[in-house]
């Protein structure tokens, strides 16, 4: 933890001593990674015995256990405390600025551009947007920027000491200059939504000042792209002055305002505490009212007394998992993304725009649909936050709009999502007369009929219920969407002269070249086929489009393939660097084509091979799509080397990602690989520890949630896993590779023996009713199961600027 002056902890953390079954039967049928940290020996701190989690409402016959699992105590303290940013040099930009935020507010830390003498707090909402929708998505409904605050001291600036602590979501430290010195304390409410600085200055600062800077209410694209005929930037914000609070109102053009509000207080002993947040309305104008009480009610608190809460709230919020791996930089790279996205996700935020709740300067001031949503909520499910997943929510509450995206002729049974969309999934004017749908007609509707967004995003959501078994996910939202996302496929399928059935020419997003029979729709297609037909098993549904779900899966033409692996399509070879891994779904996340065979083996293979060997056009995405494609083979040694290369040429100071603007899902769905290497849970087999590279001889995992809803504990000791812990929310089918060499033995929680089926391949199967747990260990072996940290290989750098 940093004093009360910011100062760094040491960096170097202290040393510590089947066959598979049928997709029917398994969707009939525990939490994050942690990163390597400072870990004192096991016996420094008491064990914490954790109880199995109760069996879920509604199975009172079934009664939850006591497992033998113990954490050590400290452990989430260390590995949070390990993982903290640090500054010593002044952050110049916002990708290496701290940065804090709720999902709706969010605010970046850095130095005023120009070289001015002042450290700019950024102020941004989530929610505030612009409403016209008659130029489209990109301009007249794009995130809007609000403006900034400037803490400007009297002294110039000399120095800085910061930390920003994961486990209290905390700006700590201070600012030197010629004057004296600013210490500073800085959180966004988790819950209030309201950002609170205190500053405490020196006797030669205390005339320091802070200045509110509103931005132009102009799209952000503004500045990249021409501007469409006709449109013009909302009017400027008015600055008001009420009693000792401040509010800056922006009037919008299509009705409606949002509004910033201020206040700052000074105690008796000098010290200044700054609260502000942000309110939106459309088209009615209470944004200043709201926003004004915000305030006023939360400077009515001390600091400390408001921070408590909050602090309460990211304390429970880490502790639903815990990894530990022992390369220190991506331990606490891990742990920095669960503390980005829950600044940037909540269930009942507006689902994430490219640049998170941070926005800045970018072409993109919306919420993109063709990779980067999907990938910015991968990490939820493994590390037990599904209380993170706004795309679930957003899908299900406007899915009248995902009717009203396609054109007129098929909103009768089918839907869709386009390229872009703003927080109600309102596209705007997608169509080259700028009115009307925003999906594309295939073969009919050029340029770029992107047809699959909808599918993909649902297969995030169909993640979301395989990891709960939530049957409300399965019967409310997957099933209803994703037969009319399969149906607007159903209108464009022909049969061709070789008895197959064919695509017209669809996009792969960013390839620039439609394709017939293209594989990002093939490969959604059938995804989405399979996944209907035994949806409709679990929920008992004889449902009239069956057999048509049935012929689509028997006749579906193959994916198209050459000697380089999958094309982009028929008659469209990959032969150019593309950063987009659009033409793999099957492979990754569908898991459809998983190496089964020697021959498909080499087809994922040679296909990986090839689609990285085109330099020029590979972004940060493409090496975590990467790793998690070498993840699926086993090889642990090329994921690690595809995220190192992802670190190394990618990703910011700060654990932020940019191409020609703020772009928020790369290092999210980095998280995500390093999932896929310490546990995989797809076609009904939960994999342990299944492609760890050699250099990882040490590792720890703690309720990592599983498809099935499984939460995974496991301990890898000495190149080998020792223990596995698997915990039933629902009593799913559960079959393990597990890793362990020769027989194994399994016990439930009271240390009975538990029957269980060798399936081959490395796979048992064992009956875990709903409530229970499972204690896999080699055969003899009688290891305490204990959490904790694992001891790093070399010590490394922290992230941000340390000196």
């Amino acid at each position: 933890m940093a004093s009360a002056h910011g100062t760094p902890a040491p960096d170097s953390p202290a040393p510590v001593p089947v066959p598979v079954p049928s997709r029917r039967s398994v969707i009939a049928g525990g939490s994050a990674l942690a990163v390597p940290t400072l870990a004192a020996p096991a016996q420094a701190a008491p064990a914490l015995a954790v109880p199995a989690q109760a069996a879920p409402a509604g199975r009172s016959a079934e009664v939850a256990e006591v497992t033998e699992v113990a954490v050590r105590e400290d452990s989430w303290r260390t590995v949070l405390d390990d993982a903290d940013l640090v500054w010593q040099r002044m952050p110049k930009t916002w990708f290496e600025g701290p940065y804090l935020g709720n999902g709706l507010l969010g605010s970046g830390i850095y130095a005023e551009p120009g070289g001015k003498n002042a450290v700019r707090f950024s102020v941004q909402h989530s929610e505030v947007q612009d409403h016209r929708p008659e130029f489209g998505s990109l301009f007249g409904l794009a995130r809007l920027p609000i403006g900034h605050f400037t803490l400007e001291p009297v002294g110039a600036i000399t120095g800085l000491d910061w930390r920003l602590g994961l486990h209290d979501a905390e700006l700590t430290g201070a600012l030197t200059t010629t004057a004296g010195t600013l210490r500073l304390r800085a959180f966004v409410h988790t819950t209030a939504s309201v950002l609170a600085v205190e500053v405490t200055p020196s006797e030669g600062e205390k005339d320091f000042r802070w200045v509110f800077h509103p931005a132009d209410a102009i799209s952000p694209r503004a500045a990249f792209r021409p501007l469409p005929e006709g449109y013009r930037g909302n009017p400027p914000a008015v600055v008001e002055r009420h009693g000792d609070l401040h509010a800056a109102v922006q009037p919008l053009l299509a009705g409606g305002e949002h509004a910033t509000a201020w206040r700052e207080l000074t105690t008796r002993s000098g010290r200044r505490t700054l609260h502000a947040t942000v309110a939106h309305s459309h088209p009615r104008k209470t944004a200043r009212a709201r926003a004004l009480r915000t305030v006023r009610r939360a400077s009515a608190v001390p600091y400390d007394a408001l921070a408590r809460p909050h602090r309460t709230w990211w304390d429970r919020f880490y502790r639903k998992s815990f990894l530990s791996l022992p390369d220190a930089r991506l331990q606490r790279f891990y742990w920095i993304q669960l503390y980005k996205a829950a600044s940037a996700a909540r269930r009942d935020a507006p689902v994430m725009a490219t640049c998170g709740p941070w926005l800045e300067p970018t072409p993109w001031p919306n919420t993109w649909w063709n990779l980067n949503v999907q990938l910015e909520y991968w990490l939820i499910h493994g590390s037990n936050h599904l209380e993170l997943d706004a795309v679930t929510r957003a899908l299900s509450e406007f899915r009248d709009q995902l009717t009203a995206e396609v054109a007129p002729a098929y909103r009768a049974d089918s839907a869709g999502i386009p390229r872009t969309t703003d927080t109600r999934l309102v596209n705007g004017g997608s169509t080259p007369s700028g009115q009307g749908y925003g999906v594309g007609i295939p073969g009919r509707n050029p340029p770029t009929p992107e047809v699959g967004n909808l599918t993909w995003a649902l297969h995030n959501v169909w993640l979301s219920y395989r990891h709960t078994m939530d049957v409300s996910i399965l019967r409310d939202t997957l099933f209803p969407l994703l037969r009319r996302a399969v149906s607007y496929y159903l209108h464009f399928l022909t049969p061709g002269a070789d008895g197959r059935l064919h695509l017209p020419p669809t996009f792969s997003p960013e390839y620039g070249v439609d394709a017939p029979d293209c594989n990002y729709d093939l490969m959604l297609l059938r995804w989405g086929c399979r996944t209907l037909l035994d949806s409709a098993a679990e929920l008992g549904v004889r449902d009239p489009l069956a057999p048509r779900w049935q012929e689509v899966l028997a006749r579906l033409t193959p994916y198209p393939a050459d000697a380089g692996g999958y094309m982009i399509g028929a008659g469209v070879p990959f032969a150019k660097s593309h950063r987009h891994y659009s033409h793999l779904l099957a492979i990754y996340p569908l898991y459809e084509v998983t190496g089964r065979t020697a021959e498909e083996r080499a087809l994922i293979e040679r296909s990986l091979k090839h689609w990285v060997s085109f330099e020029g056009a590979l972004q940060g995405y493409t090496f975590t799509g990467a790793a998690s494609i070498s993840a699926l083979l086993g090889e642990g040694e090329n994921a690690l080397r595809f995220l190192e290369q992802l670190m190394t040429r990618f990703i910011q100071a700060n654990t932020l990602y940019k191409e020609s603007g703020p772009v928020i899902e790369t290092p999210l769905s980095a998280a995500r690989s390093l999932h896929d290497m310490v546990c995989q849970s797809w076609g009904g087999v939960i994999r342990v520890f299944p492609a760890l590279p050699g250099v990882w001889r040490e590792a720890a995992v703690h309720d990592f949630r599983t498809e099935g809803a499984f939460l995974l504990s496991a301990v890898r000791e000495e190149g080998r896993t020792r223990w596995i812990r698997l915990h039933s929310e629902v009593g799913a089918p559960c079959a393990v590779r597990h890793g362990i060499a020769g027989p194994v033995e399994v016990r439930d929680g009271s240390g009975r023996r538990l029957r269980h089926e060798d399936a081959g391949d490395g796979v048992i199967r064992i009956r875990l009713r709903a409530g229970r747990s499972a204690l896999i260990t080699a055969e003899g072996d009688r290891p305490r199961p204990v959490i904790a940290p694992v001891r790093p290989n070399a010590p490394a750098p922290r992230w941000g600027l340390p000196g």
